[in-house]
């Protein structure tokens, strides 16, 4: 089972980039299931729209994850509670619409848990991570509730990242970090069997501050005239890993960052 993990997308250029090429790159490099972080998707650079995410299922993306700005496009709120394929965060204050967690069976009928969580530090207030983790992980086992775990962990800080990575080693198949848009270079497999990456990165122009117009933003650092954040519109580079994923114990075999076309290609 290879699974692939898409970061952060980024407006107009991070979606075309994914619904003109997905379909080819799952086929390439023999995808079984994709997970996309859907956040910034919208045309303004924050939010998502139910056309976006009917969109994105249709060029092969089987789950949304989301963050801080899940609900900046407020039609969002009543699809996310009839679309089970959109996930927010699953430590939002109760009740928000939608949910955190769902269990998903693929065709060869496996069965994919994904979680999705927001951090605490320096994010929207939200309840403890650590804590929902813990009561989240007394409820479901792996390989008990599903075959494998992809934790979504959305948060601004590395070192609450690398936390969170170390809680959930061998009990998650992935645990990887969205939210701050660049990817880093550690993925790695844990001690005990977690695949695990710092972030992921964005699906977005990389020819920009973390997606957002450049010359916009070095004026807002420079206090000159300047407007709201909107995002570049140059080529996107997409930006996420691949997990080979050992389906008898539901953990990482291998996982390899993953990075195509725009100024960062590497595929």
């Amino acid at each position: 089972m290879r699974i692939l993990f898409l970061g952060d997308v980024i407006g107009v250029s991070g979606c075309s980039k994914i619904m003109n090429n997905l379909l080819n790159q799952i086929k390439k490099n023999n995808i079984d299931f994709v997970i996309v972080n859907g956040e910034n998707a919208a045309e303004a650079g924050v939010g998502l729209t139910k056309e976006i995410c009917q969109d994105f299922f249709n060029c092969g993306v089987n789950v949304i994850t989301t963050g801080n700005h899940v609900w900046d496009q407020k039609d969002i709120m009543d699809f996310i509670d009839k679309e089970n394929r959109l996930l927010r965060p699953k430590n939002l204050f109760e009740p928000s619409p939608g949910k955190g967690f769902e269990i998903y069976t693929t065709e060869q009928n496996v069965k994919i848990g994904v979680l999705n969580l927001m951090g605490n530090v320096f994010m929207k207030k939200c309840d403890d991570v650590f804590e929902i983790s813990e009561k989240f992980l007394k409820k479901y086992k792996l390989k008990e509730d599903y075959d494998i775990l992809i934790v979504d962990f959305h948060g601004e800080i590395t070192s609450e990242k690398n936390a969170i990575g170390h809680f959930f080693d061998g009990k998650a198949t992935l645990v990887i970090g969205t939210h701050t848009h660049i990817p880093t270079n550690d993925a790695r497999v844990l001690k005990n069997g977690t695949a695990y990456q710092t972030d992921a990165g964005m699906c977005g122009d990389y020819d920009s501050v973390i997606g957002m117009n450049k010359d916009n933003s070095l004026n807002r650092f420079m206090k000159k005239d300047s407007v709201k954040h909107y995002p570049a519109k140059g080529d996107a580079t997409l930006c996420g890993v691949i997990v080979d994923c050992n389906i008898e114990t539901g953990l990482a075999k291998k996982i390899e960052s993953y990075i195509f076309g725009g100024q960062l290609n590497r595929n």
